[in-house]
């Protein structure tokens, strides 16, 4: 084999072959983290988780960009949207991360912190602007479009039940619990459907559709941020799922930030596989115990972390028990 081939081979997304070093990432994020849960600092905690994933990202041999970040570069000074990371010698891939996605939860030791990256071919992650999105997402095994974001919340609910072939009352709907929830928690309300509350971390809350008998989630809706959102249709599209997003906006400092980003169309529906158009790797860790992951936890002289590691090519995923020796 000559040496353009050889580099020609280098260059391809294997995504068999990065998911490991993706595990890594996510491993090196929530160990940072977890130094600091309990300890009331939410902002060091994401900055022990940043400063961790960032130094592990450039251990690895990918030509990567980060498209979900921290924020755009004047507000973030690391792991910043644009920023490069990786040795450059390898695949050019899109990166979507969360270093500390729950960082009031790890700072008062509260369930359901998580440290998430995805990497995908470069072009292939919707490049969503620091801004808030409408989101709605349910697991496996219904319909296409058996539910929509035109409908309103109570008719989304029913919709389900008659896929289901169960009544309203069967059914638990995730909702970050925020002032501006107020009026869709009544109106889920009104069919008999219960709620369950989250106060952060909403792509766990949508990785809870994905598996609802586990769970006890069968759908999640409402408004988080827009980064979070991309990130949990790349765990949809891995798990299996439906999920759509709108872009909403507060002023015109955040609609320049949309097209900055690339999107004139202001009103656009973005379905799971608009906002993740190609195979992708998904990884997450445990900071603090939860539904779908233990936190990390300390026995004397040791650390252990608890990793789902997915890929969206085969379907598959991997729970991954990572035992290192305490600083």
């Amino acid at each position: 084999m000559d040496d353009s081939m050889t580099t020609r081979e280098a260059k391809v997304f294997h995504d068999r072959m990065l998911s490991l070093g993706l595990a890594r990432v996510s491993e090196a994020a929530a160990l940072a983290a977890a130094r600091l849960i309990g300890r009331g600092d939410e902002k060091a905690a994401d900055q022990a988780a940043v400063d961790a994933m960032r130094q592990q990202l450039n251990r690895l041999d990918i030509d990567g960009v980060v498209v979900i970040g921290e924020g755009e570069r004047d507000e973030a000074p690391m792991l910043y949207i644009g920023e490069k990371v990786g040795t450059g010698e390898g695949p050019a891939v899109d990166i979507a991360l969360d270093p500390l996605e729950g960082t009031t939860l790890t700072a008062k030791d509260m369930p359901n912190a998580l440290a998430v990256i995805a990497m995908a071919p470069r072009g292939s992650l919707l490049h969503a602007p620091d801004v808030y999105m409408d989101k709605l997402a349910i697991g496996p095994g219904y319909p296409e479009d058996v539910i929509s974001l035109e409908m309103p919340a109570a008719e989304r609910v029913k919709a389900l039940a008659r896929a289901r072939a169960c009544a309203s009352s069967d059914i638990t709907v995730c909702i970050l619990e925020r002032p501006r929830h107020e009026d869709l928690i009544a109106e889920v309300r009104s069919t008999g459907a219960a709620i369950r509350l989250i106060t952060d971390g909403d792509v766990a809350g949508v990785i809870h559709c994905a598996e609802a008998a586990r769970t006890g989630i069968d759908m999640y809706m409402g408004l988080g941020g827009a980064p979070e959102g991309v990130l949990a249709a790349a765990a949809l599209r891995c798990m299996g799922g439906q999920m759509w997003g709108r872009l909403t906006f507060r002023n015109e400092d955040e609609i320049g930030r949309a097209r900055r980003a690339g999107i004139d169309d202001l009103d656009r529906i973005y379905c799971r596989d608009e906002m993740v158009t190609t195979d992708v790797i998904f990884a997450c860790t445990g900071v603090t115990d939860g539904s779908i992951l233990p936190g990390v936890r300390r026995e004397p002289g040791w650390l252990t972390t608890d990793t789902l590691l997915m890929r969206s090519k085969t379907g598959s995923g991997r729970r991954i028990s990572y035992r290192t020796p305490a600083p």
